[in-house]
């Protein structure tokens, strides 16, 4: 006699997980591929120099956009988030890697997203000049009631395939965007900067952006694992109105 296989529980987040696993990126990456053009085979002198002596060079290549040696490093992220961060995340292509967990080779989990009691609920105003205020506790308690209901409903269908024989990439799609998934993402300083520009809310920002909270919750948790890797860099970046050069 053999057992039968257990649901999984059910579980509700409202947070993000993002990890640095893997990187090559320090600021001195920027001036041995940035002298390369003036010094030739002696730029390879910078790789042991102590950066701090050269911020100028950065903020001058920050500044008047000399973007190439930005990208002469890398950074590895693990992510975890719900699927609708990920579909906005993967329109970023330029200087960006991906692989996200499938739904075809494995069965996916019921972890799903919930908007925590600090998330803006509420859309006031027309596109393009529009802000978000925060919910009445009343409006809060119908997002986590619906979305609770709404998560244990599609998770029963989907196991209710499986359970049919039914193949894992077909079941998946009752599945609903709030379901998190997993992925590595892989990039240099200069493709995340043009992330950072655009899924960030920042007081120093010379254009203002407008990412919708989720992806910026990803966002915030990058921009601190790069700007400790490469603190130049980062404060050039920071003082010239976060534009990626």
């Amino acid at each position: 006699m053999t057992d039968t296989p257990t649901e999984p529980a059910v579980q509700f987040r409202d947070d993000v997980t993002v990890e640095l696993i893997k990187h090559s990126a320090s600021d001195s990456d920027v001036l041995w591929a940035a002298r390369v053009s003036t010094a030739g085979e002696q730029s390879l002198e910078e790789i042991t120099k102590d950066p701090e002596r050269s911020t100028g060079l950065i903020n001058f290549l920050m500044r008047d956009r000399h973007g190439s040696p930005f990208e002469h490093n890398s950074m590895t992220f693990f992510v975890s988030a719900p699927i609708f961060v990920f579909r906005e995340f993967m329109r970023h292509r330029v200087g960006w890697s991906y692989n996200e967990e499938s739904g075809r080779y494995r069965e996916l989990q019921p972890v799903f997203y919930i908007p925590g009691e600090d998330r803006k609920l509420v859309q006031q105003g027309r596109p393009g000049k529009y802000e978000f205020v925060h919910g009445t506790p009343e409006q809060h308690k119908t997002v986590a009631e619906a979305m609770e209901a709404s998560y244990r409903q599609s998770y029963e269908a989907y196991r209710e395939m499986l359970e049919a024989g039914v193949a894992r990439e077909v079941a998946r799609a009752t599945l609903p965007v709030g379901l998190f998934s997993s992925m590595y993402a892989t990039c240099n300083a200069r493709s995340l900067m043009h992330f950072l520009s655009l899924r960030t809310q920042d007081e120093r920002a010379r254009t203002p952006s407008f990412p919708q909270r989720e992806i910026a919750m990803v966002a915030e948790r990058m921009e601190a694992e790069w700007a400790a890797l490469m603190p130049l860099t980062y404060a050039a970046y920071n003082a010239n109105g976060r534009v990626a050069p």
